[in-house]
């Protein structure tokens, strides 16, 4: 039942229909009012989930969240401790099942629909979106930018949010009257069990490239996280990216229905006459039998056919039709933080891209070659506490397709800064290229500006959306388009 804006559930109907459950330990069956994994928290009559987490097991915090008011516990091993314990198998998955009861089930009340790859996840979502609300359907997204509930916005952390974050904000969705959601879902969703219980209409599998690898070890490892997503039963339609390299082998562990899309490779939806501007792209779209619809993308890249591909795919199984597909793919404007062109008014033009990983960073810098009449002046750094293998392939890359890299700061978070500048500079070296090293990002992007000329494109790669810069645990402020229009502000200023 709700009372007060939040759900109170007695402990067996938590419990009712998870099968990780091994063991009960309780004075009487009491009312749970808050969920948390977060022994921090202040709650009232909270369940606290001792997650072992690798680096940390949760059950060590297990009586720091007793005394901030957790009176239950699920745990993977009984504690010497005064209050009601659910003992299980895996405390991951048992959050998940668990959250989903403590909200209602939400995930049944909405059409779900799951994008998972390294890269467009984030666009394919608002692209898919656009076709929804082209067709008056009340579509909601969850991923890296955040969370959409029609055209309301919500907060949320990570690509696809801890399981009690996550029921929390399909509950609201389900309230709001949204019909569909459509979730990025990550490779660590997928391993963590975030995605145990749910059932995914349809779902596409864009590509695979270097990244997480801080994480999974080995790219196998990496590669087998995303497969969980098709291979446990969850999806009952699936859109394969034929082109992708690794496709195959997704599509040998398939057992639903499902429909590939491409541009080189026979394909059931694919895109002909590509034509791409500095900023746009139109093409042909085909699926299956209907030709001949031609698309005006307003976004730019071979990259953004793809992602067309995936959420036109998508949104045929999902039953829209080829004008509602078409209509949507052309009524996206942008996504924020990639390839987003910003307001300069300046002789030069600058470009924000998020991209973090070394396929995503060739991608952004070919695209904007095919456009650019002067110099690709390159701003970039890569993620301290992340993949350390990715730093000199990407300096690599910034070599041999910009003409000027400035290698800056980007999330150093625990890491020397420079550090992770040298390792970048072992792979720039390798091609004799131009660049130089500006540890501050806000001098590093003035820099580029003060040297820009007209015809010159700056792009300002990896940080895309994100609003702060993370250093020694700290999010500082960092708005990149806030920061470019503060400098172009003092430039004025100075005349």
């Amino acid at each position: 039942m709700h009372l007060q804006g939040r759900t109170v559930m007695r402990i067996s109907e938590l419990i009712l229909n998870v099968p990780e459950v091994k063991d009960i330990r309780y004075s009487e069956d009491r009312d749970v009012g808050e969920l948390t994994a977060d022994s921090k928290q202040k709650t009232n009559n909270g369940l606290f989930f001792c997650i072992n987490g690798g680096r940390v097991d949760g059950h060590s915090f297990a009586p720091q969240a007793v005394e901030n008011g957790c009176t239950a516990l699920v745990v993977e091993r009984f504690l010497d401790l005064p209050v009601d314990q659910i003992l299980v198998s895996d405390t991951r998955a048992a959050m998940t099942r668990i959250a989903a009861a403590f909200y209602g089930h939400p995930e049944k009340q909405l059409r779900l629909v799951g994008i998972t790859g390294t890269k467009g996840k984030t666009t394919t979502t608002y692209l898919f979106k656009s076709i929804a609300d082209a067709a008056g359907v009340s579509c909601g997204i969850i991923g890296t930018t955040g969370c959409i509930a029609g055209k309301t916005r919500l907060p949320s952390k990570l690509t696809t949010p801890d399981p009690i974050e996550m029921f929390a904000i399909l509950r609201k969705m389900a309230d709001a009257g949204v019909q569909i959601v459509c979730m990025e879902v990550s490779a660590h969703a997928l391993y963590l069990r975030k995605m145990v219980g749910f059932t995914f209409e349809a779902a596409a599998y864009t590509n695979l490239s270097q990244d997480h690898l801080d994480f999974f070890g080995t790219m196998e490892r990496y590669f087998d996280a995303k497969r969980i997503l098709f291979r446990s039963g969850i999806v009952k339609n699936a859109a394969i990216n034929v082109d992708e390299e690794t496709s195959h082998a997704v599509l040998s562990d398939l057992t639903c229905p499902h429909i590939t899309y491409g541009i080189s490779g026979k394909s059931d939806v694919y895109a002909r006459d590509i034509e791409i501007t500095e900023s746009s792209v139109s093409f042909t779209l085909n699926l299956h039998e209907v030709h001949g619809e031609r698309v005006h993308l307003l976004l730019t890249g071979m990259f953004n056919v793809y992602n067309a591909l995936a959420a036109a795919s998508l949104a045929m199984i999902m039953g829209f039709s080829i004008e509602q597909i078409r209509m949507g793919l052309e009524s996206l404007v942008s996504v924020p933080g990639r390839v987003e062109m910003l307001k300069t008014d300046t002789p030069y033009r600058m470009i924000l891209d998020y991209s973090h990983s070394p396929d995503a960073l060739s991608n952004i810098l070919k695209t904007v070659r095919e456009f650019c009449r002067g110099r690709i002046i390159l701003v970039f750094g890569c993620g301290g506490d992340r993949d350390k293998g990715k730093r000199p392939i990407m300096g690599k890359i910034a070599g041999e397709l910009a003409d000027y890299s400035i290698l800056t700061s980007d999330n150093p978070r625990f890491e020397d800064p420079f550090a992770i500048l040298s390792a970048i500079e072992e792979g720039i070296r390798e091609t004799d290229a131009e660049y130089e090293v500006i540890e501050n990002r806000r001098e590093a992007i003035r820099q580029a500006m003060d040297m820009a000329v007209g015809g010159d494109i700056i792009v300002l790669a990896g940080k895309g959306h994100e609003t702060y810069q993370d250093i020694k645990g700290v999010k500082n402020p960092f708005d990149e388009k806030e920061i470019v229009r503060e400098l172009l502000d003092e430039a004025l200023n100075d005349t």
